[in-house]
């Protein structure tokens, strides 16, 4: 192949991988030569990706005839209606500083075709136009994150600096054991040397400093750390005592109920009442959420989680007659 005809071909497939849809009759006047020709480029570009499928990422050169156009198809890299969705939750998630939080999206923004990207950046720019991180202590989360992520993996002792919430200053040394994400805060799960069998929680953007420790440890079988059963029982990352509880709910929508709370279940319905009963955790976290849904929730059992919020209650109620 000499090399003018290379340029073209390097250059056409160049145009294809930023997501332009090519026109054969276009692309040839745009060269100068036949439309004829321009196909036998399009075929080497074919034939190319067909024999190196593992390096392209299966990607593939189709023929569009709504568009009459070729694009490439690229199968294992995410749909744009996939990668809008994991934006919006970044974004909504708030969880990032606002200088990391454009750098993923500028980054993510590469897979989406030429008119996509214009879609995708109407919606950032209004997003980032108002964009309210949330507040931390560190220089950055992500930073944080990964640094946590290869010190649970290489079982390093950890000593950090953290901020409680009275803005005091703690230095723990630790054994950092799971990351988890809990309303807008990602949280580091990990086990004091001192007290060895209690799982204790330190939001990551409240970790000042990471020093990673030459030692190593390592867990017996009862310090497996379950998240999906932690996420299940606990409410807003407080931890608690196993308990099942019932209450009635007279709400809108019951679903909202039953997704917040995995375990719960209707056991009955009376018009618009429902009783439902759920295997969580007692910790402060659930009597937060249930207060939230304010007089659509009746506590029914146990008796000690009922006299705790008619105690709660009563203190809000004195609030008010002051």
């Amino acid at each position: 192949m000499d090399k003018m005809v290379s340029d073209r071909v390097l250059e056409i497939f160049y145009r294809l991988l930023r997501g332009e849809a090519l026109n054969s009759k276009s692309i040839a006047e745009h060269y100068g030569v036949s439309s004829k020709t321009i196909k036998r480029d399009l075929g080497r570009i074919r034939n190319f990706l067909e024999e190196h499928q593992d390096l392209v990422n299966y990607t593939q050169l189709e023929y569009s005839h709504k568009q009459k156009c070729y694009i490439l198809e690229q199968k294992e890299f995410l749909e744009n209606s996939e990668l809008f969705a994991i934006l919006k939750v970044i974004l909504g998630a708030r969880c990032f500083n606002r200088d990391d939080t454009l750098n993923i999206v500028q980054k993510l923004e590469k897979f989406t075709t030429l008119k996509d990207r214009d879609i995708l950046k109407s919606i950032v720019d209004k997003e980032m136009l108002n964009y309210s991180e949330v507040h931390s202590d560190c220089d950055s989360v992500i930073s944080n994150l990964w640094q946590l992520i290869r010190c649970i993996e290489s079982q390093r002792y950890i000593t950090i600096t953290y901020v409680k919430m009275n803005r005091s200053e703690v230095i723990k040394k630790l054994r950092p054991a799971s990351i988890m994400f809990s309303e807008y805060y990602f949280y580091l799960i990990a086990y004091d040397t001192e007290d060895s069998d209690k799982a204790k929680y330190f939001r990551i953007d409240r970790i000042k400093y990471i020093r990673e420790n030459r030692e190593h440890f390592s867990f017996d079988w009862h310090y497996n750390f379950n998240e999906g059963t932690f996420r299940q029982k606990n409410q807003y990352m407080f931890p608690g005592n196993p308990v099942k509880i019932k209450f009635e709910f007279t709400g809108p929508s019951v679903d909202a109920v039953l997704d917040r709370l995995p375990t719960a279940k209707v056991i009955e319905r009376h018009g618009n009442k429902s009783v439902i009963v759920a295997d969580v955790n007692d910790g402060r976290g659930l009597m937060i959420y249930l207060l939230s849904q304010g007089s659509w929730i009746k506590v029914l059992s146990p008796q000690s989680l009922v006299d705790a919020m008619k105690k709660e209650i009563d203190a809000m109620q004195q609030h008010y007659n002051q």
